[in-house]
């Protein structure tokens, strides 16, 4: 390794002949066909090549693979990763935090839509009744202490709320890594962290990754301010006008919601039971003088939609950036240009939507 050599590991899609400068090595699995990791998997195998030594931060790497929501399909190097870690797995209901109290994991659940339950105290205390699941010197049970009878009433419920009766995307390996010294939820540990970058706390974020008990207290609060910002932002979404055509939504918030947690929003509806599969679902914030779209398709394959093809096309044409996955990407673009860009991204997506 040179003095001068300038890596960069990545895992977003890309140019498969970008033109960089000779000092500078990419890293990424797309340039060479390999499975798909995700960055922090990536960095992961770097530092163990590095030394043996950074064996311990394994459990990083796998933070960061269930943050990515790659670990349901692991290849070869992605095992040898799950074996270097301290970890558990547990198959269940992949809501998080799988080790808090359940009735709080129903509230607050970012990772499934549940109407009437996400964002709801009543109406997560009306679920756990109607389940028979009850509170125990005080408090419920959490996801991984209830027994098989409990899962699959709870899974019923859930299914009753939402309109497409499909839970398979739902059931899956609930990973507990070693972190401080205690097992917790992968999950929740990537959605804190992730918090605490979209607050811009990022520095809290990597004291926490290096261990520091103060730290994670910290990251705790901002996490539970950011979890707030989603309640009221998906609140704002039900009740606001909405852009919709074939297949397609398009949120404008504008200035109602932070431009930070606009992408997880359109996470979360795209994992809900709101919209069919294959719907394209673009949210916008503003942020200044500038827009951030965030694009998901509903479902595991988009149906050969590519989201992120949509996005580069209509930025390449007005000005701005782009980036992202098949399934997930965004964009940042001037504000004035924001009239232009809604019609324009309007028609791509009706092109898309005849083409397929």
């Amino acid at each position: 390794m040179l003095q001068n050599e300038i890596y960069i590991l990545d895992h977003h899609e890309i140019n498969k002949n970008p033109k960089i400068n000779e000092n500078i090595i990419l890293i990424n699995p797309h340039l060479f066909n390999e499975e798909n990791l995700c960055s922090s998997c990536l960095t992961y195998l770097f530092v163990k090549e590095i030394s043996k030594e950074n064996k311990d931060l394994a459990n990083l790497a796998i933070i960061g693979m269930v943050g990515d929501m790659l670990e349901k399909n692991i290849g070869k190097l992605g095992n040898s990763i799950l074996n270097d870690a301290e970890l558990i797995i547990k198959k269940g209901l992949l809501l998080y935090p799988a080790t808090r109290p359940l009735n709080k994991t129903l509230e607050f659940s970012s990772s499934m839509f549940i109407p009437g339950v996400t964002g709801s105290p009543s109406g997560t205390a009306s679920l756990l009744r109607e389940v028979g699941i009850e509170k125990k010197d005080g408090k419920y049970k959490s996801l991984i202490e209830l027994n098989e009878e409990e899962m699959s009433k709870l899974i019923t419920a859930i299914l009753l709320r939402r309109s497409d009766k499909d839970i398979e995307d739902f059931i899956g390996n609930i990973y507990l890594v070693k972190f401080l010294n205690k097992l917790e939820d992968a999950r929740e540990l990537s959605a804190i962290i992730n918090a605490c970058s979209r607050l811009e706390h990022g520095n809290v974020a990597l004291s926490l990754c290096m261990g520091n008990k103060t730290a994670r207290k910290k990251a705790e609060e901002i996490y539970l301010e950011y979890k707030r910002h989603l309640i009221d932002g998906l609140n704002l979404v039900s009740n606001i006008k909405k852009i919709e055509g074939s297949d397609y939504v398009i949120i404008n918030a504008k200035e109602n919601i932070k431009d930070s947690v606009i992408g997880t929003i359109a996470s979360i509806l795209s994992m809900s039971s709101i919209y069919k599969k294959g719907t394209m679902i673009i949210t916008m914030a503003h942020n200044g003088n500038k827009i951030k779209i965030s694009g998901r398709i509903v479902g595991r394959n988009g149906d050969g939609r590519n989201i992120r093809e949509i996005l580069d096309s209509v930025v390449a044409e007005i000005g701005g950036e782009s980036g992202g996955h098949a399934l997930a990407a965004g964009c940042l673009i001037s504000r004035e240009k924001e009239k232009e860009f809604i019609e324009l991204l309007k028609k791509r997506l009706e092109i898309e939507l005849v083409k397929i």
